[in-house]
């Protein structure tokens, strides 16, 4: 589905701070949805952290920075860190060119899946929440 330019898949869940989650089997695989990687530009760096890292859900775990952005990477669930993109290490534009494809982050094993049923997810769902962040950051813009 795209909103203002913006392609935002409507089978992923989404996290508040823009990161997108779907269902791989009994892992949750996450990464920076397309509004996320816009408003940074292209990413320079993202900390990956060591697998087996337990992840408490809200909280950052990690952190990722472009040329104007530092931002942190929030736990979208409970659960465990247990596979990093490592590609990412060399080239971690691969989230500006394929945010849902080759440039995902993290595969999470979390301790409860009902927990996804806290995040953004379906079409109107993902609309309001987009355009209330368009909005948002266009007036901050202004500023």
């Amino acid at each position: 589905m795209e909103i203002q330019g913006y392609n935002m898949p409507e089978d992923l869940y989404y996290e508040e701070h823009h990161f997108w989650v779907k269902e791989e089997g009994d892992l949750l695989v996450m990464g920076l949805d397309d509004f996320g990687q816009k408003m940074a530009g292209e990413i320079v760096y993202v900390q990956l952290p060591p697998e087996g890292k337990n992840l408490k859900a809200g909280k950052s775990f990690a952190k990722m920075e472009s040329g104007k952005w530092l931002g942190k990477i929030y736990a979208p669930v409970n659960g465990e860190l247990v596979e990093i993109n490592e590609e990412l290490e060399i080239d971690p534009t691969l989230i500006n060119e394929d945010c849902y494809g080759e440039g995902w982050m993290f595969k999470i094993r979390p301790d409860d899946k009902g927990e996804l049923a806290s995040l953004i997810r379906g079409a109107e769902a993902i609309e309001k929440w987009i355009l209330a962040d368009i909005e948002k950051y266009s007036k901050e813009a202004e500023k």
